[in-house]
């Protein structure tokens, strides 16, 4: 079989690290970006800069590669549609569509019997009132918004008063549990019934954006059990091919829910470059370009301490010890808030 050229749409840290996962297993990749600057540039063998809707652009880059995937969700579902007429989009665009749109996520993730927050669709402030019992809730807008990005906590009624809340957009509201831990499980799935199953993954997150990821979890044997159970039934039902990562909520009583689905690698998994045979990159480019599958083997537990704004400026500067991996994700802008690179650190 001859290797294929892959096509990755958007060029962030997601894409930079595909790209190195390719490289290594010598696949050509493709670059497609609508930011000049993007750190994925840096690691592919070529790059097309444009605009999502243009499709001068889009038809080149189709020329050029034989499968496309993407490393984040918020691409049009039309753009991810047309090139799927023509060349193989994995994970299949009809899965974008289904979760990026929170209540539809939230609608699909029911229908498996998987248990989920109570939630309930927002179009006009006054419905909130009618639905106080949800409250204190977490009011999200129904489409985009990541890291904390179009989220809003109301702790009560009151709040609808001081919060400046667009009601022109669709909103989610979804009640809070007494939250007493949050994982996530990273799953490959190559076809029916085949998969790679990293173990759970605990998450601590400050202000909606992650801090800090480890293995293993702090966990009990029924919760390590179910939620991987739940990610393999998701992923059978979406029929999903790649890299998936389901997030869950755990509260005060050991009830598991799903907070929601990434169609994608994930930040959490970034531990898995070190503290596995096979990353998580690795095993989606396997995965989408139809290549052999290899058993998980765990090398080590693991912490990965996201590195946010301008804490990258020190972390430049440091020195590391032999069971430490820092990885500069390069970006041309340091930004409030933005993840700048991470920290991996090994132990037994």
């Amino acid at each position: 079989m001859s290797i294929p050229t892959l096509g990755i749409i958007g060029g962030g840290q997601l894409g930079s690290m595909l790209a190195i996962a390719a490289n290594k297993l010598k696949i050509k990749t493709i670059i497609f970006c609508n930011d000049i600057d993007a750190p994925a540039q840096k690691f592919s063998n070529e790059f097309i800069c444009s605009q999502y809707d243009n499709q001068n652009k889009i038809n080149e880059f189709i020329d050029k590669v034989d499968i496309v995937t993407y490393e984040f969700e918020n691409i049009p579902y039309e753009t991810l549609n047309n090139i799927n007429k023509i060349k193989p989009v994995l994970p299949k665009p009809s899965i974008n569509r289904i979760i990026q749109h929170r209540l539809a996520e939230k609608d699909f993730i029911n229908k498996l019997n998987i248990k989920t927050t109570r939630y309930v669709s927002i179009e006009k402030s006054s419905e909130i009132n009618s639905v106080e019992d949800l409250l204190p809730g977490l009011l999200k807008t129904v489409t985009l918004g990541y890291d904390g990005k179009g989220q809003y906590l109301i702790k009560n009624l009151k709040d609808l008063e001081t919060i400046k809340i667009d009601f022109s957009k669709s909103y989610i509201l979804e009640k809070l549990v007494k939250l007493k831990k949050e994982i996530s499980i990273i799953i490959t799935r190559f076809g029916n019934q085949k998969y790679e199953i990293y173990e759970p993954i605990e998450n601590i997150h400050k202000e909606q954006i992650l801090i800090n990821s480890k293995i293993p979890a702090d966990i009990n044997d029924k919760i390590l059990q179910k939620s991987k159970l739940w990610a393999m039934q998701i992923s059978e039902e979406l029929k999903y091919i790649g890299t998936l990562c389901v997030e869950f909520f755990i509260d005060r009583n050991d009830n598991l829910y799903v907070n929601e689905i990434a169609p994608r690698v994930h930040n959490s998994g970034h531990l898995t470059i070190n503290a596995y045979n096979i990353s998580q990159f690795e095993n989606h480019i396997r995965a989408v370009c139809k290549l052999k599958q290899i058993p998980l083997k765990k090398i080590s537990n693991a912490k990965m301490t996201n590195i946010i704004g301008n804490q990258i400026i020190n972390y430049r500067n440091k020195k590391f010890a032999e069971n430490q991996f820092f990885f500069d994700y390069l970006k041309k802008e340091i930004k409030d808030k933005r993840k700048m690179g991470h920290l991996t650190t090994l132990y037994n």
